[in-house]
């Protein structure tokens, strides 16, 4: 009996990438804070502490607040960002795989080593913080 042939994906050239372009990747990964407003709804941007893994945008929550951006981005997971002077829409995916939350661990080590980071690093690589661990993707305009 003949193997059977895979079917061949369509070709999505309209389709825009995924990600981050570089020079907004490499903005985020070397500022310490990155202003995000979770939601369509008007308010203020917060800063929150994020890392680049595997050339992709991540978030954790630390204090997971019920009123926080993690609980309403769940509720409408649609936002923005403030990189390098520039406000740039987004929308969030949860992250289930173990090797890319293993990545954002390292990621967050790598990243915030200062003596007065370590102890918020620790939280943020816990149990609690890991399952928030959230991908900011752009929406093109």
């Amino acid at each position: 009996m003949p193997a059977q042939a895979r079917p061949r994906r369509r070709a999505t050239a309209t389709r825009p990438p995924r990600g981050f372009d570089a020079r907004t990747l490499a903005a985020i990964h070397r500022d310490r804070i990155l202003g995000i407003r979770a939601g369509t709804r008007p308010h203020r941007f917060i800063g929150v502490w994020v890392v680049v893994a595997e050339r992709r945008v991540f978030v954790r929550s630390w204090s997971v607040k019920p009123d926080g951006w993690f609980r309403t981005f769940a509720a409408e997971p649609v936002g923005a960002v403030q990189v390098g002077g520039r406000t740039l829409a987004v929308r969030v995916v949860r992250t289930r795989s173990e090797r890319l939350k293993a990545a954002v661990d390292r990621a967050y080590r790598d990243k915030y080593k200062t003596p007065g980071a370590l102890r918020y690093v620790a939280d943020l690589c816990r149990a609690k913080s890991k399952a928030t661990t959230t991908e900011l993707v752009p929406i093109a305009r």
